[in-house]
């Protein structure tokens, strides 16, 4: 094997990339090491994909079991199988870094590969990252890197590249990953506790700076052994065909852009343009590239869109540049069975949530390559085919879905109850039923309708808002620009940045930004905060008009949840053998579910009562009995010595011959049966746990006298003599 390494001190630890002959078939690779974590990152180019309209990129994150020391899999397949969630937003947080840095134009087959060898402590997402851009660095696939990326957390201090296995720490306030180059930022992913503005340009300013320490270290691998890179060949509409747009389409171009309603009408009037073009073409030049004419109308139309909003703060809906559309949010009224739900409107995007409630033991175990866990709350995102007026594959969920439902996920959990105050595990699920820019956003507002609807008292509200960009260079580094607040699809589709901020009134709990752009300076990106607080709030306003707190009850629909501890040493009996005693208990009291941890919680999940009947049984086998404290029994078992009464469901203690009664008891069964009902007072519980019971402690006038004295014992008389023989 021949190899070179290259090494830099990031944060105390020590990043390696290592190039090798290993994967020497790929156009580029790289072996990135930080820490005990490490990540082979490929990348290879293939041919032109014929009839495609966009720049066909794909970026896999490759999970392998061994990575962790372990053999994981279901017990039939010792393998890995499909991509999990978190695999899947690995690789967005890769292809969303890299994907700006390419020539959109290109129509050769791109693919990266993170292949993750080992995972420790080290965060894979930002090992892999600096992998993926090393690769294509290197390689001769023409790429305007590199890009690097780091990760910032806040506690009580700034914290560089945090150990993977502490990011949910709960002092941990603040979890940024950034990705950029030359003083920009073109990924953001935050996860935050209500943390102010001002935090998270302070997060992205350190951001930047260790960002470029990473960054002057790739350009000098890349100097020194990349690749010459391949020239593409692009192709370039004839003069004849940008002659004939200019001509017939470009000035009517915009009255079909502007002035209309960004709903399905507009989209009417789009295609209608579209159409006329298309038409056009294979009128006049029948002999042209289809595609080259649709780049052409594409190209018109995203200068058209940028300068009006640069120039003339005019947007293609009529609003002004901070407006938001119209809002309309509903608490509830879907149905009696859901146990929550909310709608959301803003504009034409429209969003239904629905809420459903479970026991502790409904919680998602994840089972993947990184340490697994219980997950109690879930937010889950559908976005079919028809909430954008098109045909397409149903079932099933894709990686936007994935990433679209992480995002408000992530952006409601921090106001989520805990567990000791709220045991339910917790699932929504939001749909995108009609569809004209950010979705993701809607649905978190919809989902917080859906929260207050159930009765989940979640500590505050959240909102969410979408900011685009539209911004061009004038020389020099220098930009002109227009922050837009509430983009819909048409900004979406030609911006330059989708900007997502979701948050409460106390501050920011979510960000993401993807752009179309090399990278969005930080003055840009304060902007776009501020702007979203505004929006946020005004959101916030419509929402807590609707509902202003959660609902006092949970819904009638919903589970019953019971909390009880017991001492862990007591867990054993409750469970029994086999867990025997546990499935008694279900089975006689009805109840849903029982659920108990190490630590001896114990959650009771029922309807109509049966939970409380479950916890009665379970109380009373555990309950520790104290000297005085007094109940009523059950005789159940007769002795010489005294008899045995049954207190509680399980407990039973003796009542010595001496306790009965405030006088002297010959006879047990002179004064107790089997079956009775009688008063008894705890007298003494013994170092193994032992009662001993007390009836005329309890209740001293019980036997208020002695039975009927029986009749003095009085022995046979003499017998008579015989008279025996005589002799």
């Amino acid at each position: 094997m021949t190899k070179k390494e290259y090494s830099l001190e990031v944060s105390g630890k020590t990043l390696t990339a290592e190039f090798s002959d290993l994967a020497d078939q790929a156009h580029g690779s790289v072996l990135v090491r930080y820490g005990n974590t490490v990540v082979l990152a490929t990348a290879v180019m293939g041919g032109v994909k014929e009839g495609g309209d966009f720049f066909p990129l794909t970026v896999d994150y490759e999970e392998r079991f061994y990575a962790t020391g372990r053999i994981l899999g279901s017990r039939f397949v010792r393998r890995e199988g499909k991509p999990s969630t978190e695999a899947i937003l690995s690789g967005r947080v890769v292809d969303r870094t890299i994907r700006p840095l390419f020539d959109q134009r290109m129509r050769n087959e791109v693919q990266v590969i993170l292949t993750a060898i080992s995972v420790d402590k080290g965060d894979p997402d930002i090992v892999s990252v600096v992998a993926a851009s090393l690769a294509l660095g290197t390689s001769n696939i023409p790429w305007n890197g590199p890009a690097s990326a780091v990760r910032i957390s806040k506690n009580s201090e700034w914290l560089v590249n945090k150990d993977f296995d502490t990011r949910g720490d709960t002092d941990v306030s603040l979890d940024m990953i950034a990705c950029g180059k030359a003083g920009m930022i073109n990924m953001i992913e935050v996860a935050s506790k209500e943390v102010s503005e001002d935090d998270l340009n302070l997060a992205l300013a350190k951001a930047s700076e260790e960002i470029e320490k990473i960054q002057n270290w790739q350009a000098g691998i890349i100097a020194e052994i990349g690749k010459k890179k391949t020239v593409v060949v692009i192709p370039e509409p004839s003069a004849e065909m940008k002659d004939l747009f200019a001509k017939e389409i470009a000035p009517v171009l915009p009255k079909y852009v502007f002035g209309t309603d960004v709903s399905a009408g507009a989209k009417g009037k789009l295609s209608e343009i579209s159409d006329k073009w298309m038409t056009l073409v294979a009128e006049k030049l029948p002999a042209e590239n289809v595609a080259l004419a649709q780049q052409i109308m594409e190209e018109a139309m995203n200068d058209l869109i940028h300068n009006e909003a640069i120039d003339n703060g005019r947007r293609p809906d009529g609003r002004g540049i901070d407006d938001i559309r119209p809002l309309f949010a509903k608490a509830g009224g879907m149905s009696p069975i859901l146990h929550g739900s909310g709608i959301f409107y803003r504009g034409a995007t429209h969003i239904f949530s629905a809420l459903t409630l479970g026991s502790p033991s409904d919680a998602l175990v994840i089972d993947g390559a990184l340490p697994g866990e219980h997950k109690r709350f879930m937010h889950h995102y559908n976005f079919p085919p028809f909430s954008t007026g098109e045909t397409g594959r149903v079932g099933g969920t894709n990686r936007r879905m994935i990433g679209h439902g992480a995002l408000a996920e992530k952006a409601l959990a921090p106001v989520i109850p805990d567990k000791n105050i709220f045991p339910y595990t917790i699932r929504l699920v939001s749909e995108a039923f009609a569809s004209n820019g950010s979705t993701s956003m809607g649905s978190v507002c919809g989902s917080t309708l859906a929260l207050m609807d159930g009765g989940v008292p979640i500590k505050a509200p959240v909102a969410g808002i979408a900011s685009g960009l539209m911004m061009r260079e004038i020389s020099g580094g220098k930009y002109e620009y227009k922050v837009l607040t509430d983009v819909q699809g048409l900004e979406d589709h030609h911006g330059d940045m989708d900007f997502k901020v979701a948050g409460t009134r106390a501050g920011v709990t979510a960000v993401q930004m993807d752009i179309k752009v090399g990278g969005i300076p930080l003055k840009v990106l304060a902007e776009a905060f501020e702007k979203a607080k505004i929006a946020r709030f005004k959101i916030l306003d419509v929402i807590e008009k609707e509902i202003a707190a959660p609902r006092a009850k949970i819904a009638a629909s919903a589970p019953e949840i019971i909390a009880m501890k017991i001492k862990p040493d007591q867990i054993g009996g409750v469970i029994g053998s086999g867990g025997k005693v546990i499935n008694e208990i279900k089975e006689k009291t009805q109840v849903e579910d029982i659920t108990i941890e190490d630590d001896g919680s114990v959650f009771i999940t029922g309807k109509d009562g049966t939970a409380q009947k479950a916890q009665e049984i379970i109380y009373g086998m555990t309950r520790e009995y104290k000297p005085g404290e007094k109940f009523e029994g059950e005789v159940v078992r007769l002795m010489d010595f005294g008899a045995f009464v049954k207190i509680g469901p399980s407990s039973e203690g003796l009542v010595h011959v001496s306790e009965i009664a405030p006088f002297r008891v010959e006879r047990v069964e002179t004064y107790l049966k089997e079956g009775d009902k009688v008063p008894v007072a705890v007298k003494e519980v013994d170092e193994k746990g032992r009662l001993n019971l007390s009836i005329k402690a309890a209740n001293p006038t019980f036997f208020t006298q002695k039975p009927e004295t029986p009749k003095p014992f009085s022995p046979r008389p003499p017998m008579r003599p015989s008279g025996g023989r005589r002799f």
